[in-house]
């Protein structure tokens, strides 16, 4: 396989997720200096510090990548913010990973940190009738039943039933009792989750993630950079997937209100281009994919995007979940670290997070959450008005 466009993650940290009411800066520094000291590479020899932007926290959020910069201290690395909603994060990863294989630094930073308030999150202020996510808030189409409509979508096209959402966040949650990063430590049953307020039907407040504080970054590197301080054996990132959607499913991505059960498949998503582009880029096959990180929002969305992934057929997801393949121990984990239905949505530091729990799974570091021998993971997230990620790593 070729490695000209593969780079090396030396080192991976975070800040515990949480509601813990203080300044989004305090977490992204802990997890830069935890990632720092992970990777055994000092603070004064980061060429480029990149940022993901947070559009909650005024100005400094805004310039996130000068502000963490500021913040461990003024040592004359450039600097870098980007914004994609929920795909800030991998945004943020593939223009430190563009510095690198340009040759225009040798090691980077990449940091994310939110502070979100209460309750579901909503559109910031001003006008935008050419954003799609802008106008179903208008209409009434707040997330929860934004991700209902996709949950309805699953029930008439292919028979799956609340309780199999309810087996995704007892997975999941099973997952991330064993995750010391995660806000919710909590095993679940179904009669828990089919006791939680109804939010948008099928959706209980058990089957969508909260907002959450927290933070999370990454060093990477060239690969000779990596090799020159005893780390060439470190996890790589192969592929940054950023697309957006074409002309035809920009329009169709809304899942639609009216839903034709006589239809074999779901329009083509832009979600299912995400890793498709990423795995031409990695020359990866999804039969090779020892684990999956994906975006569950809801947790119907999460069978949507094992399906997106490649991971199964259409249709068949909820059948896997049944089967107990998803789970830690079975032939495919998804969101061994307990995915947002743990977390929550900190947005800028999510996509970030998913490539440190595949980190620590690629090293063997993850504990009693550990898939046996992976080799290969694959992250997956979609953000607002089009934006949307997908990262392959491997060892």
């Amino acid at each position: 396989m070729s490695t000209t466009r593969d780079i090396a993650v030396l080192g991976v940290g975070m800040h515990p997720w949480g509601k813990w009411g203080r300044n989004f800066v305090e977490y992204g520094v802990k997890a830069a200096r935890d990632a720092l000291a992970d990777a055994g590479v000092r603070w004064r020899d980061v060429q480029f510090v990149s940022g993901a932007a947070t559009i909650r926290n005024g100005y400094p959020g805004q310039v996130a990548g000068a502000t963490f910069a500021q913040a461990l201290g003024w040592q004359g690395a450039q600097v870098n913010t980007s914004y994609a909603a929920c795909a800030s994060g991998s945004q943020a990863l593939a223009a430190a990973r563009s510095k690198i294989l340009s040759g225009e630094c040798e090691v980077a930073l990449v940091v994310g940190a939110d502070t979100t308030p209460k309750g579901f999150l909503k559109p910031q202020p001003g006008d935008r009738p050419d954003d799609p996510d802008w106008v179903r808030f208008r209409i009434g189409i707040t997330n929860p039943t934004y991700f209902a409509l996709y949950a309805r979508r699953r029930m008439a096209l292919y028979g799956d039933t609340p309780d199999d959402f309810a087996r995704v966040k007892i997975k999941n949650a099973e997952h991330g009792a064993e995750n010391p990063n995660a806000r919710y430590r909590k095993k679940f049953s179904a009669a828990d989750v089919a006791a939680s307020p109804m939010v948008a039907d099928p959706l209980r407040l058990m089957d969508i993630c909260a907002t959450s504080d927290g933070g999370a970054a990454i060093v990477v590197s060239s690969l000779t950079y990596a090799k020159k301080i005893g780390k060439g054996n470190a996890p790589r990132i192969r592929a940054i997937s950023t697309v957006t959607p074409t002309f035809a499913s920009a329009l169709v991505e809304m899942p639609d209100i009216a839903t034709d059960s006589a239809v074999a498949a779901p329009p083509q998503s832009f979600r299912a281009a995400l890793p498709k582009k990423a795995y031409e880029e990695a020359a990866v096959d999804p039969k090779d994919v020892s684990v999956a990180e994906v975006y569950d929002l809801s947790t119907a969305l999460e069978l949507d995007w094992i399906e997106d992934l490649q991971l199964c057929a259409r249709g068949e997801a909820a059948s896997l979940l049944r089967s107990g393949a998803t789970k830690v121990g079975g032939r495919i984990p998804v969101n061994p670290s307990g995915g947002l239905a743990c977390f929550g949505e900190a947005v800028p530091a999510q996509a970030l997070a998913q490539v440190c729990e595949l980190t620590w799974q690629l090293r063997g570091q993850a504990g009693s959450r550990q898939v046996a021998n992976a080799k290969v993971g694959i992250t997956a997230n979609q953000g607002l008005f089009g934006h949307g990620s997908s990262v392959i790593v491997t060892c």
